[in-house]
């Protein structure tokens, strides 16, 4: 996908500069023509010198140069640039650059290209000592997934600071799947979802057993959302149905959400027609059979807790999936999950099952990445990396 591509790389003050080296010759291995534009506070830790010889082209950092000789050139380089480049990545993005182009600032040649670029931009926030929570940041992401930007999230590990925290640059190969993902999807033509209607759902469901109790699950929502940005990326007009999670809202999808999972039979009654329904959502197999008003307190509270089988929302819709309809459901396990996930996949009338285990610290609840067996009727296929990346794999595969 990368091959022949015109990339515009923009690397920001953080310590992970010195990565952004190893990201540029991935690029052009990968068959890339790239060109480099550094924040003035970049240089402070990796050298103009080096991604100019790397790129083999002039490294911009000012919009006015010291030297009055370049002026001209570097005056309308900025639109140039914007009207060459097929993709823009900035890694790293400081939290100080994320504010400028959430803002509009464009006070370097990176925020000027920036404002000018006719192409995707793809932002890898970095930083360190809880600047990636603090409640500004997180304004300012939501405001740049409100702008279309593409945003991939930071990992968490050992950070310059000597703390452990979210904010390490991703690696290498992930920003280049997900550029890649993105190049595709930006295709005019051909998409294979165009002209589809699509419904994920997503995340956990809260069964209350009073106003301040209730069961629930882990789900964080992130493979639901990332299944409903793939599908949208490829074309569809995707509504998200999801449950309480921590996760921006996405650009373009159409969004409702729910508790209980009362709640999501209610939502998905009204959306069962879809061409393509996929039930990503965690949801509670039980349910308290009494939900008491009032809080219920510890002396007069039984050991015991009753319960009742939820509404079976997927075997709902196998039971009336219409012809030509995708129903595609999620089956986590613990154990013997390639059996299980078929036994479902024939109990509930389903086109596609997607198996995965919840144990181990890379896959399933909470985390980034994930790894996935798609079964259909006839085929199978295993996927493996971050949950995006998944995600475009298997909507690719079936469609």
């Amino acid at each position: 996908m990368l091959s022949g591509k015109r990339i515009i790389l923009g690397v920001t003050g953080g310590i992970a500069a010195y990565k952004s080296v190893y990201l540029l010759r991935a690029l052009q291995k990968a068959g890339a023509e790239v060109r480099v534009t550094l924040s003035p506070s970049a240089t402070r830790f990796v050298g103009i010198d080096t991604f100019s010889a790397i790129s083999r082209h002039e490294v911009p950092v000012e919009i006015f140069p010291d030297d009055s000789t370049k002026a001209s050139d570097n005056w309308v380089r900025h639109v140039e640039w914007g009207e060459w480049a097929d993709l823009f990545i900035i890694a790293p993005c400081t939290a100080n650059t994320l504010a400028k182009l959430v803002h509009g600032i464009s006070d370097t040649m990176l925020t000027t290209t920036a404002l000018s670029i006719r192409c995707p931009l793809l932002i890898c926030p970095t930083m360190d000592g809880g600047m990636y929570q603090a409640g500004s940041t997180q304004q300012n992401l939501k405001k740049a997934h409100e702008l279309g930007f593409h945003l991939i999230d930071p990992g968490k590990g050992y950070l310059a600071s000597g703390l452990e925290d979210i904010g390490r640059l991703p690696d290498t190969e992930t920003i280049i799947a997900r550029a890649e993902q993105i190049l595709k999807a930006s295709k005019d033509s051909n998409k294979p979802l165009s002209g589809k209607t699509v419904v994920v759902t997503a995340g956990p469901t809260r069964e209350f057993i009073d106003p301040v109790r209730f069961l629930s699950n882990p789900s964080s929502g992130k493979m639901g959302f990332a299944m409903a940005q793939a599908a949208h990326d490829l074309g569809a007009d995707v509504t998200l149905l999801h449950g309480p999670v921590s996760l921006p809202e996405i650009p373009g999808i159409k969004t409702e959400t729910f508790i209980s999972t009362d709640d999501l039979f209610q939502l998905v009654k009204r959306y069962k027609d879809a061409d393509i329904i996929i039930m990503a959502a965690a949801v509670s197999d039980f349910k308290p059979a009494e939900e008491h008003k009032q809080k219920v307190k510890k002396d007069q509270a039984s050991t015991s807790l009753p319960l009742q089988p939820t509404q079976d929302i997927l075997h709902w819709l196998g039971e009336r999936k219409a012809g030509g309809q995708v129903l595609i459901g999620f089956a986590m396990e613990t154990e013997n999950i390639r059996g299980n996930a078929k036994g479902k996949l024939t109990k509930k009338n389903l086109d596609y099952v997607i198996a995965n285990s919840v144990t181990g610290s890379d896959s399933a609840f909470m985390s980034d990445s994930n790894s996935v067996t798609l079964i259909g009727k006839t085929n199978e296929a295993r996927f493996s990396g971050t949950k995006m990346s998944i995600a475009f794999h298997i909507l690719e595969a079936i469609f």
